[in-house]
């Protein structure tokens, strides 16, 4: 038994985050029928998608033709809920919009996943993760001082501040109708998202604890006791040492003479770091309170024997990959 069996959802196949969020779904358990357009070729192959799995069907369907329409409204007709991740309009002028599908099923809950909303200035504009964490004031603080912003991949607006948004209110949605037998429409904009995920550094920054720049505060490499570096062998680790009985671990291991907010501390460190390679030091520091993690390539990430005894890769037809997460002990 999982958590989200007897949830149907009907997902239109899409890029990132709202396929991300299916799989979330779907990894948990929900009944997720996903629906590709007709002719449209994937950005990824099918057999290496990992966003795809868990599906409980897959089909291909012509969205303009009317046969193919009317499978569609009856499969929205037995579902909770649907998520799609179109351009505002797009799923209205194909008669697929909330006002078409909620007299067939009014307790549907209809996920909407876009970059910049379904209304503003830039509603219709196209964009992609990078414009939409530039704009949520995110970007601006990633990187090092003195450099560019740097993209942290697309893990902030497509992922976090998208798809996993987009799933948390899918289960909001399903709750309330099913506590009040009426759906919702949920307007999911990764900028919104993005600029949720800065909530904390917001609050720090009200104050006063934080710095408006890039580089140069206790969590983004502006502390040297919070920051990566590099081994004897061209490999980094990545240490944070922030609280002081912490920092005090980390002093005792490595022998530093430098205090936590010594300036010179940072020199030491790198300099520390240098004459051994990675594993002297995972050998030394991994397990103890000096808040120590060797920075792992995705090749290697798997093979860590903490992550191997808690399952948090596997191999599901032949593709490694990310396992279902989070975990619920008790089912």
């Amino acid at each position: 038994m999982q958590p989200l069996e007897g949830i149907r959802i009907v997902e239109f196949a899409g890029l990132a985050p709202a396929p991300f969020a299916a799989m979330m779904l779907a990894d948990h358990g929900a009944e997720v029928v996903r629906i590709e357009r007709a002719g449209w070729t994937p950005p990824i192959p099918p057999d290496k998608d990992i966003l795809r799995r868990n599906r409980a069907e897959i089909l291909t369907l012509d969205l303009k033709d009317q046969g193919d329409l009317a499978r569609v409204c009856a499969l929205v007709r037995d579902a909770d809920g649907l998520i799609e991740g179109f351009r505002p309009g797009v799923m209205e002028r194909l008669s697929l919009g909330p006002d078409d599908l909620r007299v067939e099923n009014p307790r549907l809950v209809y996920g909407r996943m876009t970059g910049w909303g379904q209304a503003g200035p830039l509603a219709a504009a196209a964009g992609h993760d990078i414009n939409y964490i530039a704009l949520a004031g995110n970007l601006h603080g990633y990187g090092r001082a003195g450099g560019p912003p740097t993209p942290p991949a697309n893990a902030v607006g497509d992922f976090g501040g998208g798809g996993m948004l987009l799933a948390f209110a899918m289960l909001a949605g399903l709750l309330s109708a099913r506590t009040t037998g009426k759906g919702s429409v949920i307007d999911c904009a990764m900028v919104d998202g993005a600029a949720l995920l800065g909530a904390q550094t917001y609050g720090l920054l009200a104050a006063g604890m934080w710095c408006d720049a890039r580089g140069a505060n206790l969590l983004d490499g502006g502390a040297a006791f919070y920051d990566s570096y590099e081994c004897a062998d061209g490999r980094w680790v990545a240490i944070g040492a922030l609280e002081p009985p912490f920092f005090a671990v980390l002093k005792d291991k490595l022998g530093l003479a430098s205090s936590q907010f010594d300036p010179a501390l940072r020199d030491e460190l790198s300099a520390t770091f240098r004459r051994h390679p990675r594993q002297h030091w995972c050998t030394l520091l991994e397990g103890t309170d000096a808040c120590f993690a060797p920075i792992l390539t995705l090749s290697e990430a798997p093979d860590h024997p903490h992550n191997a005894f808690r399952g948090t890769f596997a191999t599901i037809d032949g593709l490694l990959q990310p396992s279902p997460a989070p975990r619920f002990e008790d089912l």
